[in-house]
């Protein structure tokens, strides 16, 4: 399969998937999250799309670097033994491979992301 020069990601529109994602343990109150992958690049390198948490706090562990646009809701991510950085709407940021912290969800997430794999 090739993807197109230019690909418009959906609002959600592919199979949500709602299993917690790979290194992510909750530690306080009763989260959910939902994740939508709406576009993979042709050679795997690289994911992107949508992703919605309620509030509460995960234990994360990173495998790979990511970029994050908060559209909606707020957070407290905090690198263990590292200081907190609170986040809200309109935030765009980047999380490194190998960050191991908490993501702490103050107020219900909305965000694109984009993760490179490879």
């Amino acid at each position: 399969m090739s993807n197109a020069p230019i690909t418009r990601l959906p609002n959600r529109k592919a199979e949500p998937m709602t299993d917690a994602l790979p290194g992510w343990t909750v530690v306080a109150g009763e989260p959910t999250m939902t994740t939508w992958i709406e576009y993979t690049a042709d050679d795997g390198s690289m994911i992107s799309g949508w992703w919605e948490a309620s509030p509460g706090t995960w234990h994360s562990t990173y495998a790979s670097w990511e970029f994050i646009h908060l559209i909606e809701g707020s957070a407290i991510i905090t690198p263990d033994g590292g200081e907190p950085v609170e986040v809200g709407p309109g935030d765009a940021f980047v999380i490194e491979k190998d960050f191991v912290g908490t993501w702490e969800i103050t107020a219900p997430i909305v965000k694109h992301f984009t993760i490179k794999l490879k």
